[in-house]
């Protein structure tokens, strides 16, 4: 019985054994554990592949294929990093989303949800360092064309360029830059999970009703097996991907070696992106681009503040429903316009777009809830 008195042991008993859980919660719930299993997966795999890894732009290229091709059990290690950044992100879109519908930011738990958008932030960051170390042809532009953007920042964009890059262009020194950085961020990000975990857990878990009252009962026995059935699923999933389409989330033109001297016909980043690479190009001045592109992310900081509405969860608000199913298939639409090439109609369609999604957060979320909690009051007493 004393063992059961450890510290450790009862940081895992509060927290995964008796933790109180909403009796109503859906498999929606689960893409938050979904994610930090996947960050455990980058971390572990990511450790394997930096022992075979050469952070110089002569042998980068080189090392990659050498981990797929010579070392034992290479290619998969390196298949499930690749495509696993890929989970991780599909899983936190979903968290994010499922949170913006059920109001999981409302009230006492919106430092929770400031914690996740910074985890966010930091994967964004993380992800992008970790596309260029292959150093091919897309990951040698994408680096070239995203750092350059920082130059359009007054004053002090040059500077920030010149230290990213370590010179004056792509070249070693970035490559070494970002390896170190990208080794690094992952243990930060494993900090910020924690804290987020920490706060979510002092207010615990919303619910699809929004209800505060809602009747609780311990995680498990009760409720492990919906989380190991999503888990599951969501692997099965994952090792389809690693096993059969190794490739498909990638570019075929990271397979060549990078050139400065080549540019490819299409630039274009990660599909977990694209979004915010749609929302960068819809504006043809660069610092505006840019502006636009980190308020896209930004703004989600103030989700918490910019819902007016008293009622939590979209469920009994039709309207908001609406736009917000509307702004998923928003956001699906920037996803394919940043894959198109930045020509008509393709920009019109992205600049359409891109409206909508700032609308949605600045005029949709604050004001319909309001007019819809006041339409349904006043329709109830008539």
């Amino acid at each position: 019985m004393r063992f059961l008195q450890l510290p450790i042991i009862k940081i895992v008993t509060n927290h995964l054994i008796d933790y109180p859980t909403p009796v109503n919660i859906s498999y929606f719930w689960g893409f938050g554990s979904i994610a930090g299993i996947f960050l455990v997966v980058q971390l572990i795999t990511g450790i394997f592949l930096a022992m075979h890894y050469t952070p110089h732009v002569d042998l980068a290229f080189l090392s990659v294929e050498h981990i797929s091709r010579d070392v034992v059990n290479g290619w998969f290690i390196r298949y499930c990093h690749s495509n696993g950044a890929s989970m991780f992100f599909l899983a936190v879109y979903v968290h994010i989303f499922r949170g913006l519908y059920y109001g999981s930011y409302r009230g006492n738990r919106a430092f929770a949800w400031i914690v996740g958008v910074v985890i966010f932030i930091l994967m964004m960051a993380t992800a992008f360092m970790g596309y260029v170390l292959p150093w091919g042809q897309m990951s040698l532009w994408a680096a070239t064309v995203i750092t350059s953007l920082f130059s359009a920042i007054p004053w002090i964009g040059e500077t920030i360029v010149f230290w990213l890059w370590g010179g004056f262009s792509v070249d070693n020194a970035t490559l070494n830059r970002f390896f170190s950085l990208h080794f690094l961020l992952p243990f930060v990000l494993v900090g910020a999970v924690i804290l987020h975990l920490a706060a979510l857990h002092l207010k615990g878990s919303n619910n699809p009703l929004g209800l505060t009252t809602v009747e609780k009962v311990s995680f498990y026995p009760y409720f492990w097996q919906k989380d190991l059935f999503g888990w599951v699923s969501y692997f099965i999933l994952f090792f389809i991907f690693v096993f059969f389409f190794s490739n498909t989330l990638g570019h075929s033109d990271n397979y060549v070696e990078a050139n400065a001297l080549v540019t490819p016909a299409h630039i274009v980043p990660e599909w977990y992106f694209l979004p915010l690479y749609a929302v960068l190009r819809s504006v043809p001045d660069k610092l505006g681009g840019v502006c636009l592109m980190f308020a896209a992310i930004l703004v989600l900081l103030f989700v918490p503040f910019l819902n007016l509405s008293p009622v939590r969860c979209f469920h009994f608000l039709p309207f908001q429903q609406f736009f917000f199913w509307l702004l998923l298939v928003d956001w699906l639409i920037l996803g394919w316009i940043g894959a198109c090439a930045p020509e008509p109609p393709f920009l019109l369609v992205g600049q359409v777009a891109t409206i909508y999604y700032f609308l949605y957060f600045f005029l949709v979320l604050p004001f319909v809830g309001l007019f819809e909690q006041f339409f349904f009051s006043f329709e109830k007493v008539a």
